[in-house]
């Protein structure tokens, strides 16, 4: 009979969570995961081109697509709807003159004639191109690919170049082939999470009308740029989308037009639709195809396996010590162990002082409560990423996720900052307000303090990657009205929640530390090293997706580097609060903390030396600034992350293992 009702209550339950799902991933038409469905196109179907913000992996700093001479769309210029996400990271959206037909090929379409450039127009279109400035186009949420054939490689590029220096004459690309894949569409399509993972699943599309006209999906977007000698006095007269009156060879292996003040500039398309083999679910693999893909691999796992063996043996030697050591004391009587305690050095010594309240308490408990709610939204946003909810395709939800965790998860952080105050404090609930309150806009704060000091280096740039004053309002709302009240609601739980008694009494009288050999700080520091050694390998694929415009997808990886970082940062941190108590030196709060902490500085210095021989070809101070700004505030993230899994770590070894010696 319980069976039966424990197998009910099972398929209820099953039953509640593929309701769930269904709500979160209906969305017009069907079905699709992630973030995204089939579009039905008949033949003749009207398909519009989306421009985004130009961009270059020699500025960094991102540009308005209609800052520079372009064509501009008969309506207007319009805004498509963005997230928070998208606006963060600098992407401007806009419409654009370029549209197709469906399945409709057509050539030499004269798009306009731009008059003759001013002065102010040459400079900065010579500008853009000596800063290798890209255009990107956006083709039914796909970016438009560009290949290019080096030796006998093929290289994949997103979007094409504004133009290209030859010999001091600048070349604009003002021709642009266009070809569309398209895919039959079908009324089954197989959707597949986007992560390391290949889990696939049915998952039924239903058309718009339900009729059945053929239709097809864009499946790809590829544009040849070409630069090509117009003749100014032959389109005169001509309106948007006319045929041009001759002949256009688009070569992409020469160029023709030289831009030169005071002259116009004319600019023309073509498209052709192909049919291909590619499905719905496989179309954003041609993005996806990371160059060095086997490095990426090999390396990975080989660095996973010297971690981890890594990590076994220091588990291993670890714990058969301390149970020596606790074995030993506990085998004797009483007399013998006050005699033990007289004669033998080491942790036991320093049992009156080792919960002696550390220097700045307020500081640490502020930092790790900090640290909790970052590590917590580290992780959930991977994990929803690896399992296809972040995708590429939803292009700014990954940091719209971060927020929303980040905020959600002061709860946490004021939980655990006011408890560990109340704990350090023996119980006393004075002043913890004042500590919820310092979580609250600790790393918040420190955070608003960078961004706003480089925001103003790209206001002053006139970058699309500079925050619009609106959405500066917005995120000082959603910190103020959001995140602080979180986090002192979290910190009033921990106000009510019982502190940890301390498992032995302190001393009135602060033990004194014998001399060491060596300074105890240089230790802490150089601990760093072995959790960064997990992630130096993933943090150059990190790196080159935010500084070099690759995809990163591989977070099913991140997520497994993640925990073995976290695993590796607890033991980090525990070999060394016991080589500390070891030699009497009670004063492991924060060197628990900075211990796994200070692989932040590592990072730091990786971040430098990446700009050094990864970007060195970053022009100019402003982009330097603006790199080491970003770094900076990522390596606090990390150190304020990493320390708190260390210090939580060694506070519950500590505690463990006083409480485990039985003491008069």
């Amino acid at each position: 009979m319980q069976n039966c009702q424990k197998m009910e209550s099972f398929h209820r339950f099953r039953l509640w969570v593929f309701v769930f799902l269904c709500l979160m991933f209906q969305s017009g038409n069907g079905f699709y995961l992630p973030g995204s469905y089939p579009h039905k196109y008949g033949i003749g179907d009207e398909l519009s081109v989306k421009v985004n913000s130009l961009t270059s992996i020699e500025t960094e700093m991102p540009f308005s697509y209609y800052s520079l001479p372009f064509c501009k769309p008969e309506g207007g210029v319009k805004d498509s709807a963005e997230n928070l996400g998208e606006l963060l990271m600098g992407d401007r959206i806009e419409n654009s003159p370029y549209k197709f037909k469906m399945y409709t090929n057509e050539s030499e379409i004269f798009l306009c004639q731009v008059e003759k450039l001013s002065d102010d127009q040459f400079k900065i279109l010579k500008k853009r191109i000596d800063e290798m400035y890209q255009v990107n186009l956006i083709l039914d949420n796909l970016p438009a690919i560009r290949f290019t054939k080096k030796e006998e490689y093929f290289l994949r590029w997103t979007g094409y170049p504004v133009g290209i220096k030859i010999q001091d004459v600048y070349y604009l690309f003002n021709h642009l082939r266009f070809n569309v894949l398209v895919h039959k569409y079908e009324e089954t399509n197989v959707a597949r999470v986007m992560g390391t993972g290949d889990a696939a699943e049915m998952i039924p599309t239903i058309g718009k009308d339900g009729s059945d006209k053929p239709g097809y999906m864009v499946v790809g977007f590829e544009v040849i740029p070409c630069s090509i000698m117009h003749n100014a006095d032959s389109v005169k007269g001509l309106k948007m989308y006319n045929k041009y009156p001759s002949p256009i060879r688009c070569d992409p292996s020469s160029v023709a037009m030289p831009i030169k003040e005071g002259q116009p500039l004319t600019f023309t398309y073509e498209v052709t639709f192909e049919e291909s083999d590619i499905k719905w679910p496989s179309r954003w693999d041609a993005y996806l195809k990371m160059e060095g893909a086997k490095v990426h691999w090999f390396s990975i796992l080989n660095s996973l396996m010297v971690i981890t063996f890594l990590a076994g043996i220091v588990l291993v030697i670890f714990l058969r010590t301390v149970r020596r050591d606790l074995t030993r004391y506990e085998e004797l009587d009483k007399e013998a162990q006050a005699q033990m305690n007289e004669e033998l050095s080491g942790w036991k010594l320093v049992v009156g002082d080792v919960f002696r309240a550390p220097s700045n308490p307020a500081l640490l408990c502020i930092m790790v409560g900090d640290g909790v709610q970052i590590l917590g939204m580290a992780v959930v946003t991977i994990l929803f990423a690896a399992l296809g909810f972040m995708s590429p395709a939803s292009r700014g939800t990954l940091i719209t996720g971060m927020l929303f965790f980040y905020m959600i998860l002061g709860v946490a952080a004021g939980y655990v900052a006011v408890r560990l105050w109340r704990t350090i404090g023996c119980g006393d609930q004075k002043g913890w307000i004042s500590v919820a309150w310092k979580a609250a806009c600790f790393f918040p704060g420190i955070a608003f303090l960078i961004l706003t000091t480089l925001n103003f280096l790209l206001w002053g740039s006139h970058s699309t990657g500079a925050i619009p004053f609106s959405l500066f309002v917005i995120l000082i709302l959603l910190w103020f009205c959001i995140s602080v009240p979180l986090t002192l609601i979290g910190g009033l739980f921990g106000a009510r929640a019982p502190h940890i008694e301390y498992p032995v009494r302190t001393n009135q009288i602060p033990r004194e530390i014998p001399q060491q050999r060596y300074p105890s700080w240089l230790l802490v520091l150089g601990a760093g090293t072995l959790p960064f050694g997990t992630l130096f390998i993933e943090l150059f694929f990190i790196m080159s997706s935010i500084w070099m415009g690759r995809v990163y997808y591989v977070f099913g990886f991140l997520l497994v580097v993640m925990i073995l970082l976290v695993v590796v940062c607890a033991e980090v941190s525990l070999v060394l609060t016991y080589m500390h108590l070891c030699v009497e030196d009670w004063r492991w709060w924060w060197k628990s903390f900075f211990a796994s902490g200070s692989v932040a500085i590592y990072i730091f210095l990786y971040s430098v030396n990446y700009l050094v021989f990864d970007l060195k070809n970053l022009s100019g101070p402003v982009s330097a600034t603006l790199y080491l700004g970003y770094s900076l505030f990522m390596v606090l993230a990390i150190m304020l992350a990493t320390g708190t899994v260390g210090f939580l770590s060694s506070f519950w070894f500590v505690y463990y293992l006083f409480s485990s010696v039985k003491l008069d």
